[in-house]
């Protein structure tokens, strides 16, 4: 799937000065596609910045499965974030 600026990141935490960021991502998109190069196309206008931490919930899996990643580069063309850590309990 594709992003939505209709459902952007939420920004739970500033940090100072920008550094330190956390952000809250859920949507129906899995992981793999939330931290595809660009997803984010309008991080700029969030104000998210490189180094920010981004929990990121596919709720389209059954039982919705949790990443964590890091913003690598943020450009007016979009953002990449790490490939997410976490993911589903097997038990």
């Amino acid at each position: 799937m594709t992003y939505s600026t209709a459902n952007p990141p939420s920004l739970i935490a500033q940090g100072i000065g920008g550094v330190g960021q956390v952000w809250d991502y859920r949507s129906e998109d899995s992981n793999t596609d939330v931290d595809a190069a660009g997803y984010f196309t309008n991080a700029v206008d969030l104000g998210m910045k490189v180094g920010a931490h981004v929990s990121v919930t596919d709720t389209n899996a059954s039982p919705p499965t949790v990443g964590f990643s890091g913003v690598n580069a943020v450009s007016a063309s979009g953002t990449d974030i790490t490939d997410a850590t976490g993911g589903t309990d097997s038990d």
